[in-house]
């Protein structure tokens, strides 16, 4: 299967549409039969929410447990952090413990590609990914 096309939607600042972007074209790809991940990159878990999932720090895996596991090269199991929305789009949450994921990155050499190799170990399972970045231009919005 070939990649997945990867969006992902980014802006200096906040306010600005991204999280709704992020969620009504998931959403509308999805009920066009299209296979979606949706990834929250913001530590305030915007689309988390916007999702339906309101106590973010009850989540038991979020985007930046996957991170730490493929900074560490521990192994991902299939579907791990995976959340499965009603509306046929499937979820990698965050909350804020992503927003130490920063400090952690900025010593890490190829920090770009931490969410690449990821997603490349999902891209059998997805037509689209959709990335919900954080108001910013700083070290996690250059991962992907």
């Amino acid at each position: 299967m070939s990649k997945p096309v990867v969006i992902a939607m980014v802006n200096q600042k906040g306010g600005t549409g991204k999280t709704q972007s992020t969620e009504n074209l998931g959403i509308g790809l999805a009920a066009e039969g299209r296979k979606v991940l949706l990834i929250d990159l913001d530590p305030q878990g915007s689309l988390t929410i916007s999702l339906g999932y309101p106590r973010t720090d009850e989540i038991p895996v979020t985007v930046k447990d996957i991170m730490g596991k493929v900074l560490n090269e521990q192994r991902i199991e299939d579907g791990e952090g995976i959340l499965h929305h009603k509306e046929g789009v499937d979820l990698l949450p965050a909350n804020i413990e992503l927003s130490g994921m920063e400090l952690s990155l900025v010593n890490y050499m190829s920090r770009e590609r931490v969410l690449k190799e990821y997603i490349d170990s999902v891209k059998t399972n997805y037509d689209y990914v959709l990335i919900d970045c954080m108001p910013s231009l700083g070290v996690v919005r250059q991962i992907n």
